[in-house]
């Protein structure tokens, strides 16, 4: 099992944190990640430094490729690097023995 570096961690929070200041910057965008998590918008205020959160993000970025697309252009980056985020955020593969 490969061991996920401390500044890939990093990097992914601060990407989740910046599609996450995306979303919540636009009702229309931030109300179905409210809806598919059943966070009020202040228990997301309290919960934003909670990895979970920061997963719940990121999978829900990735669950739309429109939403995935926009978020891209709007943080002036690649689809692909939101996507590697998510990927390194993602429990290891379980390793048949």
């Amino acid at each position: 099992m490969k061991r996920k570096s401390l500044q890939e961690d990093e990097a992914s929070d601060s990407l989740a944190l910046d599609v996450l200041l995306w979303m919540v910057q636009d009702p229309d965008r931030l109300l179905p990640f409210l809806n598919a998590t059943g966070l009020s918008p202040e228990a997301l205020r309290g919960a934003a430094d909670d990895p979970a959160v920061r997963d719940a993000v990121l999978d829900h970025i990735m669950a739309d490729e429109p939403v995935l697309l926009a978020c891209a252009r709007a943080l002036e980056i690649s689809p692909e690097r939101i996507a590697a985020a998510w990927a390194r955020r993602r429990p290891p593969e379980f390793e048949a023995p």
